[in-house]
C-alpha cells in the first residue's frame, strides 16, 4: 500500500497537469475563434470563384478549353502528388493519426502509381520521413500564421510539376472544419481541375475571349484550394486540441477525486490501526 506522502505527491502532480491542460484549452479556444472567422470568411469567396469558373468554362467550351489549358487535360494517373496537411504539434486527439492513416490508405490504393508527397506540418513529415516515403517538399510552421503567399507558393510548385508532365494528378488530404467537436477527413482532387456543374449559367459580357479568361482563372482557383485547405486544417486542429484538452482536464479532475478518496481511506485505516495499538497496549499493561 502506498504511503500518504506518495499519494499526496501524486495528487499534486495531477493537479499541475490539470492546470496545464486547462490553460492549453483556453489558448486553443482563443486561436479557434480567429481561425474559424477566417474559414467562414473564405468559404463564400471560394464558392463564388468556383461558380464563375464553371460559367467561364461553359462559355469557352469544355473540349476547346481542355485542349488549350494544361490544367484541364486528363492523363492516366501514373505519377501522383499527394499533399498532406498535418499539424506541427501534438496533443490534439486523433487529428494527426487519422490523416496519416488516410494518406497510407491512399498510397495503398494507388500502389500501381508512383506517389510522391508534399508534406505540410511536422507530424506528417516526421512520420513519413522515417518510413522512406518519396518526399518532394517539406513545410513546417505554416499553421502558426496562415498566409496566402505561403500556400500559393506550394500550389504554384504543384502546377509547375503538372504543367511539365512530371506528375499526372494532385490530391489534397486534410481535416475539414465542421464544428468544435467534428472534423472531417477530406481528400480533394486538385489537378486536373474538375469543372463544377453550373446550375443556371450567367450571361456575362466578356471583354476578352473566355479561353484567355479561363487560363488566368485556373491558377487562381488552384491557389485558392490550397489556401482554403490550410485554413480548414488550422481551424480543425485548434478545435481538436481544445476538445482533447477539455477531456484531459475532466479526466484529471476525476483522478484527483479518486486519489483524494483513496488517501482519506488510507489515513483513516492508519488512524484506526494506531488506536487499536494504543488500546491493545493499555489492555496489556493492566
Amino acid at each position: 500500500m502506498p504511503s500518504l506522502i506518495d499519494i499526496r505527491r501524486r495528487i499534486r502532480s495531477v493537479k499541475n497537469t490539470e492546470q496545464i491542460t486547462k490553460a492549453m484549452k483556453m489558448v486553443s479556444a482563443a486561436k479557434l475563434r480567429r481561425a474559424q472567422d477566417r474559414v467562414i470568411a473564405s468559404r463564400p469567396y471560394g464558392a463564388l470563384l468556383r461558380r464563375v469558373l464553371s460559367d467561364v468554362a461553359m462559355a469557352a467550351g469544355t473540349d476547346e478549353s481542355a485542349a488549350v489549358d494544361p490544367f484541364l487535360a486528363r492523363r492516366p494517373e501514373q505519377r501522383i502528388l499527394l499533399v498532406l496537411i498535418t499539424s506541427d504539434k501534438g496533443l490534439a486527439g486523433a487529428f494527426n493519426s487519422n490523416l496519416i492513416k488516410g494518406a497510407e490508405r491512399f498510397i495503398a490504393e494507388h500502389a500501381s502509381a508512383a506517389v510522391r508527397m508534399e508534406l505540410i506540418g511536422r507530424k506528417g513529415r516526421d512520420f513519413f520521413r522515417k518510413r522512406g516515403a518519396v518526399i518532394s517538399g517539406e513545410h513546417v510552421g505554416l499553421a502558426a500564421k496562415v498566409s496566402y503567399a505561403d500556400s500559393a507558393a506550394i500550389a504554384r510548385k504543384a502546377m509547375d510539376l503538372y504543367r511539365a508532365g512530371e506528375i499526372d494528378a494532385v490530391y489534397l488530404i486534410y481535416n475539414e472544419f465542421k464544428s468544435v467537436i467534428s472534423q472531417k477527413l477530406t481528400l480533394d482532387p486538385v489537378l486536373p481541375v474538375e469543372m463544377p456543374a453550373a446550375a443556371a449559367p450567367v450571361d456575362y459580357i466578356y471583354e476578352q475571349p473566355p479561353t484567355e479568361l479561363l487560363e488566368s482563372l485556373l491558377p487562381r482557383y488552384v491557389e485558392m484550394e490550397f489556401y482554403r485547405a490550410l485554413l480548414e486544417s488550422t481551424a480543425a486542429e485548434h478545435a481538436a486540441r481544445m476538445t482533447a484538452m477539455e477531456a484531459a482536464t475532466s479526466n484529471a479532475g476525476e483522478m484527483i477525486d479518486k486519489l483524494t478518496l483513496y488517501m482519506n481511506r488510507v489515513r483513516q485505516a492508519s488512524i484506526t490501526k494506531e488506536i487499536i495499538e494504543v488500546v491493545s497496549g493499555a489492555a496489556a499493561a493492566e
